[in-house]
């Protein structure tokens, strides 16, 4: 039996030699780097329901029109 998301975890993230601190809470995901207070979050509503890959693919295409 899985344990209740009922209060927020942080846990440390390295990625490509980078560290990120990952946050968990009932509301949603948040990933910031290391020392920062701004970082990426997105709510488990919008990831449940594929709205995260609409942006992500929004993203990717505004990045690729910039490049």
């Amino acid at each position: 039996m899985a344990t209740k998301l009922d209060k927020t975890i942080k846990r440390e993230l390295e990625l490509e030699g980078k560290l990120y601190t990952v946050t968990m809470s009932p509301e949603g995901v948040k990933i910031t780097p290391k020392g920062a207070r701004k970082g990426q979050e997105i709510t488990w509503a919008t990831l449940l329901s594929g709205d995260a890959e609409v942006r992500r693919d929004l993203n990717v295409s505004v990045d690729a029109y910039r490049g």
